[in-house]
């Protein structure tokens, strides 16, 4: 499994568009971790390597999915944060997922099933709230890795008290 460290947003964005050249052109990026850690930063790379701006990305929590057109192919960006593994199943996600484009989802481990060839990333902020740790993961340890984190994020916090 690989790990990165990131120390600034626009490294997590860089990042992120090398993982997007990987990905292209119909992979699917599953991104797991705390809110605030990053997750929409890297998506925005990943969104360039297709040549959709940067800008035009932007977490789409009130709107779970959104669709761009990029100079170099179709991006897809789904948002779970306001649902629950039960209610992601209507939503046609799989379809979605098996579809054409690079696909990046945001709080994946809301996600009942991934794709069997879906990249799976965890990322955990640094002791420094800038830093970000982003750590490859199997889809099926996503809850431990995230139950993890946010337990690591907590001792952290209380022991710089």
């Amino acid at each position: 499994m690989r790990r990165w460290r990131t120390a600034s947003e626009a490294e997590t964005r860089q990042l992120g568009t090398a993982l997007g050249d990987e990905l292209s052109p119909n992979g699917t990026l599953l991104l797991s971790g705390e809110l605030g850690a990053g997750k929409t930063v890297l998506a925005q790379g990943v969104a360039a390597a297709v040549g959709v701006p940067a800008r035009q990305v932007q977490s789409p929590s009130f709107i779970l999915v959104r669709e761009h057109e990029g100079s170099a192919g179709r991006f897809v960006h789904i948002d779970l944060y306001r649902l629950e593994p039960e209610e992601t199943a209507p939503l046609g996600l799989e379809e979605i997922l098996a579809g054409e484009g690079v696909k990046v989802v945001e709080w994946a481990e809301r996600l009942p099933h991934a794709p069997e060839s879906a990249m799976h990333l965890l990322i955990r902020v640094g002791g420094d709230g800038i830093e970000r740790e982003i750590m490859e993961t199997s889809f099926d340890q996503r809850e431990e890795t995230v139950e993890d984190s946010t337990r690591q994020r907590a001792s952290h916090q209380e022991d710089e008290r």
